[in-house]
């Protein structure tokens, strides 16, 4: 056996020693509710804009995503000397620390020496995965590879009372003394202020309380009923405490917490904190330990949880993590989609789980033309799929492009990567790209697996619920040379600054390339007639029923037009219409809620337009509308809203 698979042999074996002993089959401390108050179906949203039916949809051929898409899937722990890729395709790698490797000032506990969170932070994106962490105190069985078993930080020494957990043989801190909540709470927000956004990171375990950071100290835990062992659990005030420091801390970096009723419930109003499983989908004595009561569950049972907390449906804000139990691991996907022995039905796991991603690190012996693993990772989290995209197969000046995705997963994307469309030319050199407002974490599942708790049909019910969206906007081919070129739409990894092999996103069409961009379809662009533009507060304009000028710092020539609609109007006049016939329209605008506005042109019907709102009063941002001008410059272009207020408006550029 090599040195490295002896390595990973113990690990595995270590996992599998923790996890079998951590839910015995009646779990005390985790007793559930008579009551319960399961959320129930779930509202559905809004469809969003219908297509643009002015330009012409092209549809895409839909095909297989990779199997490591970016921020979903398998994790597997950091350890050196193992190829953080080699076995099954993943895009995340797993990672503990002790706290005592963090806070190293034995007598200074506001001290943070972040070297060994950094260091593995840059080994894992140079594998071109993100990270997901946890931190803990109290790691039974001595710790896990280098990293200490009593991981409590000297600091706390002679300040804070330490217990011993004779069942685990750890050393438990007093999680309720003032010392150690304060040092607990000033580390969080330092975490916070160094990690929160890192594009190396994909999810935080809060950790830190409790065995493995898992927040449960069984059986010294709160149920003392029935048992002769204290309660080393913090009060339901302190865990809270705890937790609203990490949700003021991490406003960007997704967040997951043990349990749903941990801290009391104290998660269930902050829709930024997530859950993990980390028993996904075992069963024990009989009882599953994900699934609720309904489908054969335990009281104590993840899902259960969930559903008595009222919470079952935070995946639609926030991501579900954990691991898979690591007894089933090596046979978990062998009866997919549904279970055998030990094994839990495995699709409904991951369907009223919404799970996104899951530590796996048996997944290394997976084959990666299994099926029925391939099924189950593209099931979990994200599966996105360009229906299709609207543009002009001639274009010039500015045009409008929009596509129409939808999402076949059982969870969104959680985060608000960039968007961009770009032409690549006849060698496949990107000549131009063009950034967009587009955010695809409003790209919900199309359709949900509804619990049997909500009452709405037999096991397995589906409900429709996210809807194919549609975006579109302005781009600009002034300055372009004329000649064919290839349309393209990726979603950046910010991983990608710092190591450009990162995993990309990439889409569920035949279309799609490797460095990330997805083929829409050809574009030929043409001579046609430069673009012109029109300030709003141009002296030769119109403006009426109550319509005024105001500063405007971002603005173009630093001034804006507002106070149109509720009878106030803005016309344009003397606008060049070329050789006539339909012109793009560029609409530059300011509001910082949705509004709309009626655009006629001449003396033709007016359309309406909606305005996404804008991040404050004076950033512009664009919208586009094609009208039809006549030859020359007598055009006029008149925007009102008889029924409310349009935006404020910056300019207009017609092309």
């Amino acid at each position: 056996m090599s040195t490295a698979m002896s390595k990973r042999g113990k690990l595995v074996a270590a996992l599998c020693a923790a996890a079998v002993a951590l839910l015995p089959s009646a779990m005390p401390g985790l007793t559930h509710a008579a009551d319960v108050s399961a959320q129930g179906v779930p509202a559905r949203p809004a469809p969003g804009p219908s297509p643009d039916p002015s330009l012409p949809a092209h549809a895409l051929a839909t095909a297989d995503a990779p199997l490591d898409n970016p921020l979903k899937g398998f994790a597997r722990f950091l350890q050196p000397g193992v190829d953080p890729n080699a076995g099954y395709p993943l895009s995340l790698t797993w990672a503990y620390f002790g706290l005592s490797e963090v806070m190293t000032d034995p007598n200074n506990c506001s001290s943070y020496n972040w070297s060994i969170v950094d260091n593995a932070l840059n080994t894992i994106a140079a594998a071109g995965n993100h990270a997901a962490i946890r931190l803990y105190m109290e790691y039974p069985g001595g710790g896990t590879g280098t990293h200490p078993g009593n991981a409590v930080p000297a600091c706390f020494n002679g300040q804070v009372p330490m217990r011993h957990n004779a069942y685990w043989d750890t050393t438990s801190p007093d999680y309720d003394n003032p010392f150690l909540m304060n040092g607990l709470k000033n580390f969080i927000t330092a975490f916070g202020a160094r990690y929160d956004g890192d594009p190396r990171l994909g999810y935080i375990h809060l950790g830190l309380i409790g065995l493995w950071g898992e927040w449960h100290t069984w059986p010294y835990d709160t149920d003392t009923s029935g048992d002769t062992y204290p309660n080393y659990m913090p009060t339901n005030a302190n865990a809270a405490d705890i937790l609203n420091t990490y949700n003021r801390a991490f406003t960007r970096t997704r967040l997951e917490l043990r349990y749903a009723d941990n801290a009391g419930g104290a998660a269930n109003t902050l829709p930024r904190i997530g859950y993990h499983d980390d028993s996904f989908c075992y069963r024990e004595a009989g009882q599953g330990v994900t699934l609720p009561i309904s489908m054969g569950g335990a009281p104590w049972a993840q899902l259960q949880k969930a559903l008595e907390n009222g919470v079952e449906n935070r995946w639609t804000t926030a991501s579900m993590g954990g691991e898979v139990r690591p007894e089933i691991q090596s046979v978990a996907f062998a009866n997919w989609p549904g279970g055998s022995g030990p094994v839990d039905n495995m699709k409904a796991c991951i369907e009223l789980e919404h799970t996104t991603w899951k530590i796996n690190e048996r997944s290394l012996e997976y084959s990666p033309s299994d099926p029925n693993v391939a099924a189950a990772v593209r099931l979990m989290g994200y599966n996105l799929t360009v229906r299709n995209a609207y543009f002009h197969n001639t274009a010039q000046g500015t045009t409008k492009v929009g596509v129409q995705i939808d999402n076949t997963g059982v969870a969104p994307f959680y985060y608000p990567w960039t968007m961009s469309l770009g032409l690549k030319d006849a060698a496949g050199n990107v000549v131009r790209t063009w950034d967009t407002s587009w955010d695809l974490r409003e790209v919900q599942p199309t359709r949900i697996r509804a619990f049997p708790d909500w009452g709405v049909g037999a096991d397995p019910t589906y409900r429709d619920f996210g809807h194919a969206r549609y975006f579109d906007a302005p781009v600009d081919l002034n300055g372009l040379n004329t000649g064919n070129y290839r349309l393209v739409l990726k979603a950046k990894n910010p991983l990608e600054a710092i190591n450009a092999n990162a995993k990309k996103l990439r889409f569920a069409n035949a279309g799609q390339n490797p460095d990330g961009w997805l083929d829409l379809g050809a574009m030929t662009v043409g001579a046609g007639q430069s673009q012109r533009s029109y300030e709003a507060e141009a002296s030769g304009n119109t403006l009426a029923g109550g319509a005024v000028t105001s500063a405007c710092g971002g603005c173009s020539g630093g001034t804006k037009v507002g106070y149109i609609g509720n009878g106030g109007t803005l016309r344009f006049n003397n606008v060049d219409g070329g050789t006539g016939g339909t012109r793009t329209v560029t609409l530059h605008y300011a509001t910082q809620e949705s509004r709309s506005a009626r655009i006629q042109a001449n003396a033709l019907a007016p359309q309406t337009v909606s305005f996404p709102p804008t991040p404050d009063w004076v950033t512009p941002k664009t919208t586009t509308v094609s009208v039809t001008l006549s030859a020359g410059q007598g055009n006029t272009i008149t925007l009102s809203n008889p029924s409310g207020w349009a935006p404020d408006i910056d300019k207009i550029t017609v092309s």
